[in-house]
């Protein structure tokens, strides 16, 4: 099995990739990756969990940032527009992208109990999407599926809790 959001790992590795990576695609776009934009990038790779832009904010904040409201929702929209981040429209949440180099829709795996996000790859899901609204007469535009379930971790968790008969 690969390494996931659901296994246990160090998220300090994620930062360091996820910074790394942003610099360089921000470097070769020519787009500036500000230390606010930078600080937010950091804070949603702290662990798998989506995070709020309230969230966001109030960690700025704690760090001297900019308080105010708009400086954490362009930071969210300019890293989202180069593809750094995603957005979970269920839980208006934020969380990073696994491969910004390419433009891609949003599939997630979301643990209901420990509520980590886990992106998935799968360029079957865009086909199957596509064939099934071309059927239709239909242009996707863009589209986020995220299912809801219970990790593997948190699945044993809750059957060795459960009482034996």
């Amino acid at each position: 099995m690969q390494t996931s959001a659901f296994s246990p790992h160090d998220h300090s590795r994620c930062i360091t990739s996820a910074i790394g990576h942003a610099k360089s695609l921000c470097a070769d776009r020519g787009v500036k990756l500000t230390p606010v934009r930078q600080r937010v990038l950091e804070l949603v790779w702290q662990s798998h969990q989506p995070i709020g832009a309230y969230e966001l904010l109030a960690s700025l904040a704690k760090e001297g940032f900019n308080s105010a409201p708009p400086t954490v929702y362009r930071a969210l929209e300019f890293l989202s527009g180069q593809g750094l981040l995603h957005k979970l429209e269920s839980i208006n949440a934020y969380v990073g992208c696994c491969n910004p180099d390419t433009p891609h829709q949003g599939h997630f795996l979301l643990c209901q109990d420990c509520h980590q996000a886990q992106e998935l790859d799968s360029q079957y899901i865009n086909l199957a999407l596509k064939v099934s609204a071309d059927q239709h007469g239909f242009k996707i535009q863009r589209h986020t599926i995220e299912i809801v379930g219970t990790c593997e971790e948190c699945l044993a968790q809750s059957t060795a809790l459960e009482p034996t008969p």
